[in-house]
């Protein structure tokens, strides 16, 4: 699963902030949550969390996702999120 979020800059001139949160299933069965960020075309920051379960991995990809839209934050692509439950 995956979702690239944006915002406009408030100066025309500037490059907008993005936030891409991937979610992805590792070979042994474990799931690891990608949180990347940064300004478009700049430096970026990468953080990794693992969880060893579905359910809990689904509610840190949501509660990302929740987070940064309260912050201004606009859905530009989703990929992979089938149903409510992601399954």
């Amino acid at each position: 699963m995956r979702i690239y979020l944006q915002t406009m800059p408030e100066a025309g001139n500037e490059a907008p902030r993005f936030v891409q949160i991937t979610l992805e299933q590792d070979l042994f069965g474990g799931w690891t949550l990608y949180r990347e960020s940064g300004v478009q075309g700049g430096k970026t920051t990468l953080k990794r969390e693992v969880f060893l379960e579905r359910d809990k991995a689904l509610d840190a990809f949501t509660k990302a996702r929740d987070a940064q839209t309260k912050k201004g934050f606009k859905v530009m692509f989703s990929q992979g999120q089938e149903s409510a439950h992601g399954r």
